[in-house]
C-alpha cells in the first residue's frame, strides 16, 4: 500500500527531557506515534513524526510552543525481506526521482515494515511506486 501522508517536523532545543515532554504531550490525547526519527545539531533537534491523528497532533504541540511544520511524505508498507528497499530505491533512481531522506521500522517478528519517503517529486514518485 502507497499513500501520502501528513508528517510533523517539530523543532526542539537538544537537551534531556524536550523528547519525554513531546511523547507524553501526545499519549495524554490519545495520539499514537507510528513513526518517528530524531536528527541532532550542535544546539537543536529535528524529530520527525507520523502519528494516527497528525492535525490534532499539530494543534496539541503548537500549545507547547514548539516550531512546528507539516509536510507531505510517501508512506509505504513493504515485505520484511532483504532487497526490498534496495528494489524501491532502484526503481525512484531509474525514474530520476531523488529521495531527501527517508525512515522505516519493522521488527524481526513483522512479515511488513513501513518506509517514510520525502521526496520533492511526490506525484511522480507515487504513480511510479503504485504501478507495483
Amino acid at each position: 500500500m502507497v499513500r501520502v501522508e501528513k508528517q510533523l517536523s517539530i523543532f526542539l532545543e537538544n537537551r534531556p527531557g524536550g523528547l519525554a515532554r513531546i511523547c507524553g504531550t501526545l499519549a495524554e490525547a490519545g495520539i499514537n506515534i507510528l513513526a518517528l526519527s530524531i536528527h541532532d545539531t550542535v544546539d537543536h533537534a529535528i524529530i520527525r513524526l507520523f502519528a494516527d491523528r497528525p492535525v490534532k497532533a499539530l494543534l496539541i504541540l503548537e500549545q507547547l510552543g514548539l516550531y512546528i511544520l507539516e509536510t507531505d511524505v510517501i508512506v509505504l508498507e513493504l515485505d520484511n525481506q532483504p532487497g526490498a528497499l534496495a528494489e524501491i530505491s532502484r526503481k525512484l533512481a531509474r525514474a530520476d526521482i531523488n529521495i531527501e531522506y527517508a525512515y522505516c521500522s519493522a521488527t524481526t517478528t513483522q512479515g511488513r515494515g513501513c518506509l517514510i519517503i520525502k521526496s520533492d517529486e511526490l506525484d511522480r514518485a507515487i504513480e511510479l511506486l503504485r504501478e507495483g
